[in-house]
């Protein structure tokens, strides 16, 4: 059976037109800079699904419960999936089990590390070598100190491993706020380039800032492979080249680096060397990006999607289509929860995305459902 790529229907613009009116009139009543005229992009909900949605993928050690999932990346096998839990809760800091671990296709542990050095684990990449990169996004808060000092020192770093679970660089400086070069504000992802180069999505709280101001922060930190600063790029905004929290990072076979720009609600397009190249909307609010440099088919998951964050009738869900012309080909709407994701909205769907070399898609989910949900590809040709 093959599956139609379907366009936008003329009912999706109709919606769009009133989710402009309604998009202002939300920024208005905030006291915010207006967004740029051509974020109002008709929704996009009612492309063909081709997937099979399967809740609960993998088991932890020791039969441990699965806590918030960002954290994901497929392995340099193309088949083995790494994630990070944040140690079956939404925090590791007064946990001492390995948040970091490798599951086979099957959901099997094969390996696991990183127990008393991370707190907050939320963005990875897996480089050529097979090293294992993972952003550690926030500190220990009072509480969590208060029951366990060792705490102290960790978080706003990014954190460089060995296939093996070696500790072998650390970005940032561990425990406290600040800027580059030597520090991060609560630092969202990592990508490691095929030259080496490391680039470092910087700040997580940006998204819920409408207005400029001393904290108001957003930026990609770019360092060499030895760790070396080489620099900033970006700021806080809603214009092309500024953003509000750059979530997730992803890069195309051309070398391009996508930017999942959260708080405006779209994917800005980079060259390596920071200069702004395309901002598309028609991916959603994205939380998570992927890449398949074979292909260059791009996966953007959506986690967020509600009146309140991205209003105009868009659904939270994970949309797939080309990193090269920009069209939504496939759309895998929510999932049903207890409790929302995000702030709101209707359902669930994850907030860390990867695929393994056969097309099968893993999620990391964060809030009311946590752990890993898996879909697999069925009906594409």
């Amino acid at each position: 059976m093959r599956v139609t790529k379907v366009s936008v229907s003329k009912m999706a613009k109709l919606i769009g037109l009133f989710a402009c009116t309604l998009s202002a009139a939300v920024f208005a009543q905030r006291g915010a800079v207006q967004p740029p005229e051509h974020a109002n992009q008709p929704p996009i909900n009612n492309l063909p699904n081709p997937y099979e949605t399967q809740r609960d993928f993998g088991t932890l050690p020791d039969s441990r419960i699965w806590g918030s999932v960002s954290a994901v990346n497929v392995d340099i096998d193309g088949l083995h999936i790494w994630a990070g839990d944040r140690c079956g809760n939404n925090s590791c800091a007064t946990s001492h089990v390995d948040p970091i671990v490798k599951l086979d296709p099957q959901g099997n542990v094969v390996q696991s590390f990183g127990a008393d050095l991370i707190i907050w684990p939320h963005g990875m990449d897996v480089d050529s070598e097979g090293n294992i990169w993972v952003v550690d996004a926030r500190a220990a808060n009072s509480r969590e100190l208060a029951e366990n000092p060792d705490a102290a020192g960790k978080g706003h770093t990014v954190l460089k491993f060995s296939r093996t679970g070696e500790l072998l660089m650390t970005l940032g400086t561990g425990g406290e706020v600040g800027d580059p070069p030597t520090h991060f504000d609560a630092p969202n992802d990592v990508l490691v380039a095929p030259n080496g180069n490391i680039f470092v999505a910087d700040t997580h709280g940006a998204q819920f800032q409408d207005e400029a101001g001393p904290n108001a922060k957003s930026r990609i930190s770019i360092f060499s492979a030895d760790g070396t600063f080489i620099k900033s790029f970006g700021e806080w905004g809603f214009g092309d080249g500024q953003f509000r929290s750059p979530h997730s990072l992803a890069m195309d076979s051309q070398g391009r680096l996508f930017v999942a720009d959260r708080g405006n609600n779209r994917i800005q397009i980079f060259d390596q060397d920071g200069n702004h190249q395309d901002t598309w909307y028609q991916f959603s609010r994205i939380s998570g990006l992927f890449i398949d440099k074979a292909t260059d088919m791009l996966y953007a998951i959506d986690s967020e999607s509600d009146t309140n964050y991205n209003p105009g009738g868009w659904r939270k869900g994970l949309r797939v289509g080309s990193a090269q012309t920009g069209e939504v080909m496939y759309f895998i709407p929510n999932h049903m929860s207890e409790r929302n994701s995000g702030m709101g909205g209707i359902g669930s769907m994850g907030e860390g995305v990867t695929v393994d070399k056969d097309g099968v898609v893993y999620a990391g989910e964060v809030g009311p459902i946590k752990g890993m949900t898996k879909f697999i590809p069925r009906l594409i040709p």
